[in-house]
């Protein structure tokens, strides 16, 4: 028998398809909050159009609210501010609650940085809803926005209004004096007036909840204030800070500086009955314990910021 030769076989290598990139989880994760906000944004436009949307008996827009005017405010409060909130669970999740805060800063921004707090952060995403000063509805646009905001005038009626409407209330009693201090006053605490907060808080059992603000008496240090052009602009105060007017425009732009919030323990009120908000003793010793509790806290939080910027 002969020997055979053998001849392997040979196969062709099949040729794999090419395989598309995979991505990353950081870029589906990117690609996924974009389609997200464009999803929403488009929802919007829709609902702008149609009128799918309410507006409250003082002008609130939430849709407005929260997909305009609140994502402006987002990068300040995470990045530019780094603000760090303590005792939101002091704020009810549910019916009014009275927030009473200390006031600085010269351009109002604590105000709007604690309503993003309360929004982005609180369990129940609460809405704050600001009593102003009568100057703030007078300006052109701002006024408006505003009122689209859901705040409205610093009066004990609205006030009550809200508070019976299950809303969060908040009230900066220092109003100007508070804004409008010179830099060497920062962290003291000025006049609460007549404690008109404290009554429409007893008028409605609604809880105070004393909020104490550290770091925006830093973002526009105020060295000097030109009163004699601010009346004749009507202002309550002109500020000159070390970057403004000196550096134009670019003067406009807050420091860094490091934000701390603190939502205290309610003051409750309840038990106090409606009649009591006739009693000026009480109005007055409640309104001093608020901005004694505030003060305290102010000075606590301070020793806890290791410095300005950080």
């Amino acid at each position: 028998m002969s020997d055979a030769t053998v001849i392997p076989l040979h196969i062709p290598r099949r040729e794999e398809p090419p395989r598309a990139p995979t991505e990353t989880p950081d870029e589906a994760r990117a690609e996924s909050d974009f389609e997200r906000r464009l999803a929403g944004g488009l929802a919007f436009l829709r609902r702008r159009l149609t009128g799918d949307y309410s507006v409250d008996e003082f002008g609130f827009d939430p849709d407005l609210t929260d997909h305009v005017l609140l994502p402006p405010l987002r990068p300040l409060y995470e990045r530019w501010f780094r603000v760090e909130t303590t005792g939101l669970h002091h704020v009810p999740s549910t019916g009014g609650a009275l927030i009473v805060a200390n006031h600085s800063g010269t351009v109002p921004l604590d105000a709007l940085m604690t309503a993003v707090a309360l929004r982005d952060h609180h369990p129940a995403g609460r809405a704050l809803r600001m009593l102003a000063a009568d100057l703030v509805f007078t300006l052109p646009v701002v006024g408006s926005v505003a009122r689209k905001a859901g705040h409205t005038l610093a009066c004990n009626p609205d006030a009550e209004r809200l508070l019976r409407a299950g809303e969060i209330t908040g009230v900066w009693p220092e109003g100007f004096k508070g804004i409008g201090k010179p830099f060497s006053q920062r962290y003291k605490l000025q006049r609460f007036g007549r404690g008109g907060f404290v009554s429409a808080a007893l008028r409605t059992g609604a809880p105070i909840i004393p909020v104490s603000i550290v770091g925006a008496e830093e973002i526009y240090p105020m060295v000097a204030n030109l009163r004699t052009l601010a009346r004749l602009v009507g202002l309550p105060y002109l500020p000159v800070t070390p970057t403004f007017p000196l550096l134009g425009p670019l003067g406009l732009i807050p420091l860094p500086s490091k934000w701390l919030i603190d939502f205290g323990e309610p003051i409750e009120t309840g038990a106090y009955g409606v009649a009591a908000a006739e009693d000026p003793m009480l109005v007055f010793n409640l309104t001093d314990q608020v901005r004694e509790t505030i003060q305290q806290t102010l000075f606590t939080l301070l020793a806890q910021r290791r410095s300005v910027w950080s």
